[in-house]
């Protein structure tokens, strides 16, 4: 399972030419998307949802063996039950046998029907939960971020409609100072886990990883 964010708002453009009737209205612009994806806790969810299900598949697996089992003995059964070197009454207290085994592959069925059912809903309402717990906060630091700097209107410029198709069609905005988009994701992160890095620490890292390289460039034409 994978915790995506979908149609966050249609109503931007609808609600960015009510408010372009004043010249004072300030706007500003945020990439949702990348906020969505770049968060520690949207990584965190995901994982959640990963081992939720992979949990959910050993117990279905499990049944499936059970099932298989059952089918076997269900065949080793009818083979009995069809033995013409024993007696007919034996034969026929064999096929009780038969009825009773196929009765709980039956039953074996439905559980699996049911646990996939049961495991999908389940899987389904945690996703929904994350995801609206996530948007909560980003969607609390988006408030925060245009309160300070005294936006009337904040425009999501990777919306996408009910028919996914792109909300704002076009827009300098992006990457400009009215765009908030590495404020919140940078002060999301502030508190990231260890285990959990951001998209902000990757730039660092890779420099890290460069400068020994460099060092030992650099020393190689020194003994020279």
């Amino acid at each position: 399972m994978k915790l995506t964010l979908n149609h966050w708002t249609s109503l931007a453009c609808g609600l960015m030419l009510a408010c372009s009737a004043t010249a004072e209205t300030k706007i500003g612009v945020v990439d949702l998307k990348k906020v969505f994806e770049g968060y520690w806790r949207t990584g965190q969810a995901d994982k959640q949802l990963k081992d939720r299900k992979s949990e959910f598949d050993r117990m279905l697996a499990n049944l499936e063996d059970d099932y298989k089992k059952s089918n076997e003995e269900l065949k080793k059964l009818v083979e009995s039950a069809n033995d013409q070197a024993v007696s007919s009454q034996e034969r026929d207290k064999r096929k009780v046998d038969v009825e009773k085994k196929a009765g709980e592959i039956r039953e074996q069925e439905n559980s699996i029907r049911n646990y996939r059912d049961t495991a999908g809903r389940e899987l389904n309402t945690q996703m929904t939960r994350l995801r609206e717990s996530v948007l909560r906060e980003i969607r609390g630091m988006v408030e925060d971020k245009s309160k300070a700097a005294g936006f009337q209107l904040v425009i999501d410029t990777a919306a996408v409609s009910g028919n996914n198709t792109p909300v704002v069609l076009y827009s300098t905005l992006n990457g400009t100072e009215v765009d908030i988009t590495d404020a919140v994701l940078k002060q999301l992160n502030a508190n990231a886990p260890a285990d959990a890095p951001s998209d902000e620490k990757k730039p660092d890292d890779k420099k890290s990883d460069d400068k020994p390289a460099d060092d030992k460039k650099a020393g190689t034409k020194k003994s020279k």
